[in-house]
């Protein structure tokens, strides 16, 4: 069987790896989803869901800076990375080592669930990952079909100081629009997160403003704060905080972000 990753790669298998060490947080969720978690030997520090499961599965360092030499020590037959979460220099050095990476690099969800069906063909999971596969795609579809006519304008934060938000190109953007919003700063040309002033904020005049629990924890006191904008979602108190895994991560939180955030755009 082949598969190909982010970057082009093609990747055999002959049979399915027992072996696999996860550098991204939501794949690794996705893995004992499916269930292929006993074929989980390794993980990354943030790599916390399913709580009770990953607890027992050995750390790695971080996404940012992974242990090589520990994954190494583990045997894998496999690594799961991402473009964004994981830098090349890492798993440059990782294949360097003789290890085996599958990059993935979903950019929406459509890609995403791509990329899930993917890897529940490699792990002989292809049932489980098509059937989330197929919920994720009906919501889509019907989440399409009742899209309104005026969609609110909504805007994500992922940093506080200074103040980061959501662009475009990017799976939470695509989230975002999937689920009936329109992201104003899907188009700023400070790229994928662009930084903006507390003006520019207002001056993009959200309907609906999200202040997800990750990267940076938001809080309540966060939000009185920004109750003080100028803006349409301060007027009628649409801020919300937001559980961050359900803005940025692939695999079985999909189905219940599409249903979250629709309902906080409907509203």
């Amino acid at each position: 069987m082949l598969e190909t990753d982010a970057l082009g790669r093609e990747h055999e298998f002959s049979s399915p790896p027992r072996r696999i060490v996860s550098l991204v947080p939501s794949w690794t969720e996705t893995l004992f989803a499916l269930g292929a978690g006993d074929s989980v030997v390794g993980v990354t520090e943030f790599c916390v869901h399913p709580a009770e499961q990953v607890a027992r599965v050995p750390r790695v360092g971080g996404t940012k800076n992974p242990d090589v030499r520990a994954i190494a020590a583990l045997r894998p037959e496999l690594v799961i990375a991402n473009k964004e979460e994981n830098r090349e220099r890492d798993v440059e050095r990782l294949e360097a080592a003789g290890v085996r990476v599958f990059v993935t690099y979903a950019r929406g969800v459509t890609e995403a669930v791509r990329e899930m069906r993917a890897l529940g063909r490699i792990v002989r999971c292809a049932r489980a990952a098509d059937a989330l596969g197929d919920e994720v795609e009906s919501l889509l579809a019907e989440l399409a079909l009742r899209a309104p006519a005026r969609r609110p304008r909504a805007v994500a934060l992922v940093w506080r100081d200074p103040i980061m938000v959501v662009g475009g190109d990017t799976f939470a953007s695509d989230l975002l629009e999937r689920a009936g919003a329109q992201n104003p700063f899907a188009g700023d040309p400070g790229g994928r997160y662009p930084r903006v002033e507390r003006r520019a904020l207002e001056a993009a005049a959200p309907d609906v403003v999200l202040l997800p629990t990750e990267p940076y924890r938001f809080e309540e006191s966060d939000r009185r704060e920004l109750l003080e904008l100028d803006c349409p979602a301060a007027r009628t108190g649409r801020i919300h905080i937001l559980e961050g895994e359900l803005l940025s991560w692939y695999g079985p939180r999909m189905p219940r972000a599409l249903m979250t955030l629709s309902k906080l755009f409907s509203s």
